[in-house]
């Protein structure tokens, strides 16, 4: 791992994630996903796998409007635990941090065709749009910083997502059906 610089200016290795680091504080919870960004391989995937099974679990229970409503909490809340883990982490926005994921996630989700089909397909882009990062993506991954710039770049590759499923329903009539 690359060395970065603490808040006082001293030279620091980045902090390793483990279940005791995530244990200390609410905030590591939350960002890291409640565990799934603790994965050895892979965390972004699993934290995107992970807010797909909660999804699936509460998309029963709760209507579009309270769904609105959690992903406006979840972003207000994790806009200050990802800045707040990534700092005791010592890297600005570490791969175990994957609320960001989670949260974008959802807000696709929600707008995508509901079955297994159209929500794996959504899983795809999603994800493919999260690694690659395609312009502007790049762009504010690079120069916003903190809480709000974790969150931010997850978002944009959130409406690329939703964007293809719309050109594919204009295209063809109708987005994939699970």
């Amino acid at each position: 791992m690359v060395s970065t610089i603490s808040p006082e200016g001293e030279a620091r290795q980045p902090v390793r994630p483990s279940a005791r680091f995530m244990r200390a504080r609410a905030s590591r919870w939350i960002a890291l996903g409640f565990g799934s960004g603790l994965s050895p391989r892979a965390p972004g995937t699993v934290g995107t796998l992970w807010a797909w099974l909660v999804f699936v679990a509460f998309d029963p229970l709760l209507s579009p409007v309270l769904w609105a409503v959690v992903l406006a909490l979840a972003f207000a809340v994790g806009v200050p635990a990802c800045e707040r883990t990534a700092r005791d982490l010592g890297v600005a926005d570490h791969g175990a941090i994957v609320w960001d994921e989670v949260v974008a996630f959802w807000l696709v989700l929600l707008f995508v065709p509901a079955g297994w089909q159209s929500q794996l397909a959504a899983f795809v882009l999603f994800r493919f749009f999260d690694i690659v990062k395609p312009p502007p993506i790049r762009h504010y991954d690079a120069k916003l910083k903190g809480g709000f710039g974790v969150m931010l770049d997850d978002l944009l590759a959130a409406l690329y997502t939703l964007f293809v499923f719309a050109l594919f329903d204009a295209w063809v009539g109708g987005a994939p059906a699970g």
